[in-house]
């Protein structure tokens, strides 16, 4: 059994649903401690102990066969000459996955959407990230930043709350304001391990310095289109002033194939009564679907459906269908030459 101090990582969120999952561990080397990994790069493996933290490297049998991902909880130990390895991975609560790449967090009590009010306001966006929260059974709080300079505001919020899933709760935050930013004070209790998704220039780096007093680099949005310039380029957990854990992700896009039917519920469950059980809604007769949803909302739905089947493409099943469309391309373009001859 492995040793550890309950007080001191409680901090960075240890909860009682974790110490059972120690059971499940065996073979631990002598001095073996449970620790959590605050930061993952190609690397480098950062820890945190409760009481500080280290760099460590993972033994190339547990990479072989588990990817690790900043908030998971791991058996790590010390050897003769200092250096602190990872032997073991905890099987985590929940976790964000992309498709086709490494897990982005695990252990997650809240994930923060960050959407801004400005030239950052776009509904398919945070539509993708409710689907993401909702494969992993997350709990999603969005939080719409930069109303200070919110144009058409009561627009878009009205916009958002037509989209979003009922109970799906939101906030207005200033991320350069501590008193907006206290808004959060209920989700940030000592423990609670919060994530950010959201596109790069959200405001994501913003909030995270304001919670925890850290000295991220921020930058602004690019002039004319509003798109961030990536100022976090990798996924790092901190410590916020009121005891919760906070990890900060780079924008985000892919899905994996599990998140679509909880984000869409209410398609899924009117596609039932559709007359073909292959419908596609998009114009067949007798569909249930076409008609009770937003348009826009529906067309995203199918955006994302071809963005997950192209996920699960390999890349010879990719080539093929784009050389399927090229010749395609090219017999229409044949006919309408002969046409117009």
């Amino acid at each position: 059994m492995i040793d550890f101090d309950y007080e001191a990582l409680r901090c960075i969120g240890l909860n009682n649903t974790i110490i059972a999952r120690l059971a499940d561990t065996s073979g631990c080397a002598p001095g073996s401690r449970l620790c959590r990994i605050t930061e993952y790069q190609r690397n480098r493996i950062t820890l945190h102990d409760g009481s500080a933290e280290f760099s460590a490297r993972a033994l190339p049998r547990l990479l072989a066969d588990t990817p690790l991902c900043v908030g998971d909880w791991i058996i790590a130990a010390t050897n003769p000459l200092g250096e602190v390895w990872i032997s073991q991975r905890l099987s985590p609560m929940n976790q964000i996955t992309r498709a086709d790449s490494p897990p982005i967090a695990s252990n997650i009590d809240t994930a923060l959407l960050v959407m801004g009010l400005d030239g950052d306001f776009n509904l398919r966006r945070i539509e993708r990230y409710l689907a993401m929260t909702a494969g992993a059974e997350i709990t999603p709080l969005i939080i719409l930043s930069k109303p200070d300079i919110a144009s058409q505001r009561e627009q878009k919020i009205a916009a958002l709350t037509a989209r979003i899933p009922p109970g799906t709760e939101y906030l207005e935050i200033n991320g350069t304001d501590p008193a907006s930013v206290a808004q959060l004070d209920s989700w940030l209790g000592p423990g609670q391990t919060i994530c950010l998704l959201g596109s790069s220039g959200a405001g994501k780096s913003t909030l995270t310095n304001v919670l925890t007093g850290a000295a991220q680099e921020t930058s602004g949005v690019r002039d004319g289109d509003n798109r961030g310039r990536h100022t976090t380029t990798a996924r790092s957990m901190h410590i916020c002033r009121s005891g919760a854990c906070i990890i900060d992700t780079p924008g985000l896009r892919s899905l994996s194939p599990e998140t679509l039917s909880s984000a869409f519920d209410d398609i899924e469950t009117l596609a039932i009564n559709c007359q073909f059980r292959d419908c596609r809604h998009d114009g067949e007769p007798g569909c249930a679907v076409a008609g009770q949803i937003d348009p826009d909302r529906l067309h995203n739905f199918h955006k994302l459906q071809r963005e997950v089947r192209r996920n699960q493409q390999t890349a010879l099943e990719r080539i093929a269908e784009r050389n399927k469309w090229k010749s395609l391309m090219k017999s229409a373009a044949a006919r309408s030459r002969q046409k117009r001859s």
